[in-house]
């Protein structure tokens, strides 16, 4: 995993130099100093940490204007986007086992409910704690942040288009994606049903304890379950874990069996025992 960020780093990198060289050429001319770009990047994490850990903004933020400040979250975003987002359908794929895990749990609640178990003798809760890498690709997985029509491309797993540079409104910003103590909840309700043909058990999921729309259902939080599976979980099904992370493949032998014992005899250092196992 640690290769595969490294990887998308200069592309990241590339996107974000044409802003933070405009941000630098106007501090320069505003506090004539020799800014470099380094500097612009160091002075911007500077005014982030001041801002979250300590609520200041008129200290290292005050170098910059208002329009920088909203350019330099959109590299922030850019980057979260590419990196863990929808930018790249490996990050979310990576999260499938995930989400599988979660609806297997609500299966097995639904069924033990309807086999009439004892109340507290099954699971009423499943907590797992992690950080934004884990946080971001399952809310991608469940189509967070999404317009209606790009729903589409995710379950196709094409990639979507970079998010809107400012001016322009965006629904992707890290500060709501994944901010401090960022959590998803997903929620399993029993409700009566009129008759067979109408659900009964429905999914309801929360970003940061906030009921979260889904493309995938309509645009409703509250999404009747066999919807949740059909639209949101069934379309990323079709990958396996193993697939997904290791992209190259034990090769098996290639030709019939008297090429391969002819390779295998012409082949340094494999011992005197015939590799019957391979055949």
């Amino acid at each position: 995993m640690q290769s595969y960020r490294k990887s998308q780093e200069p592309e990241v990198s590339k996107l974000k130099e044409p802003i933070l060289d405009e941000i630098t050429s106007a501090l320069i001319g505003r506090h004539g100093l020799n800014f470099t770009r380094q500097d612009t990047s160091s002075l911007w994490f500077l005014c982030k940490q001041e801002a979250s850990l300590l609520d200041i903004t008129d200290q290292g933020c005050s170098l910059f204007t208002r329009p920088e400040i909203e350019l330099l979250e959109w590299t922030d975003d850019l980057e979260m986007f590419i990196m863990k987002g929808y930018g790249k359908s490996l990050n979310y794929r990576m999260g499938v086992p995930l989400l599988e895990d979660v609806f297997q749990s609500m299966e097995q609640a639904i069924m033990a409910e309807e086999e009439g178990h004892a109340s507290g003798s099954f699971e009423k809760a499943r907590l797992r704690f992690a950080h934004a890498e884990t946080v971001v690709p399952f809310s991608c997985l469940l189509g967070l942040f999404l317009e209606g029509s790009e729903l589409k491309k995710i379950q196709k797993e094409q990639p979507l288009q970079q998010p809107p540079m400012p001016p322009q409104k965006r629904k992707w910003r890290g500060s709501t994606v994944a901010p401090f103590a960022g959590n998803n909840m997903l929620v399993l309700y029993s409700c009566p049903a009129p008759d067979k043909s109408t659900s009964k058990h429905f999914v309801q999921v929360l970003h940061n304890e906030h009921p979260m729309p889904m493309p995938g259902c309509d645009g409703s939080d509250f999404c009747p379950f066999e919807l949740f599976k059909e639209k949101i979980v069934a379309p990323h099904q079709k990958h396996d874990y193993h697939t997904v992370c290791n992209p190259k493949l034990e090769q098996k032998p290639t030709g019939g069996k008297v090429f391969q014992i002819f390779q295998w005899l012409l082949s340094p250092g494999k011992g005197d025992k015939y590799p019957k196992d391979e055949f």
